[in-house]
């Protein structure tokens, strides 16, 4: 008997360089939406692939359909810096609800910190409501507002929530954001 998608279950897995159409597909669904990136263009493969850490990248998977990904990519190639990393998430839109959002940031935080990141960043579009409310559950906290950052297809500005997840295991990051 054939399995249907609501008898399938999501897996959450390392993500491998034949995963990288499936990724782009879906990132580019984000530019499409207008609400998930200030980007217009898919990259290629490459490109993407040589901006995001190979060590914190996983897909989620109903059946051998990938339908999410997240990944990190560096926040400044200072060696200061080295323990502080963007991330993004993405889920493709047939599959959003159902909490493979969630299940790709449990999957990378445990990760990014095995690997010595102490602080994860996000920039979510204020308007992206579920993504905001996705990173919060997540243990990111809002660190304000970026007002006309970027624009969009249209040209229109638009303004960029800053998140930040700091980790209570990895280096000095166990103390708080003020230090104390």
């Amino acid at each position: 008997m054939a399995r249907t998608a609501a008898d399938q279950r999501i897996a959450i897995e390392p993500m491998t360089a034949e995963d990288g159409p499936a990724v782009l597909d879906i990132y580019g669904q984000g530019i499409a939406n207008g609400d998930a990136t200030l980007e217009t263009v898919i990259p290629d493969w490459h490109h993407w692939n040589a901006s995001h850490r190979r060590d914190c990248r996983f897909v989620a998977r109903l059946g051998d359909r990938v339908v999410g990904w997240t990944a990190i990519g560096r926040y400044s190639p200072r060696a200061v810096y080295e323990g502080v990393a963007w991330e993004s998430v993405y889920v493709d839109a047939s599959a959003r609800g159902r909490g493979i959002g969630g299940s790709l940031l449990m999957a990378l935080v445990p990760a990014s910190e095995a690997a010595g990141v102490w602080s994860l960043l996000a920039g979510v579009l204020v308007e992206n409501a579920p993504s905001l409310a996705l990173h919060e559950r997540a243990g990111f906290r809002r660190i304000g507002v970026h007002e006309r950052l970027g624009r969009d297809a249209t040209g229109r500005w638009r303004d960029v929530v800053l998140l930040e997840r700091r980790s209570a295991s990895v280096g000095d990051s166990a103390a708080a954001p003020d230090g104390s």
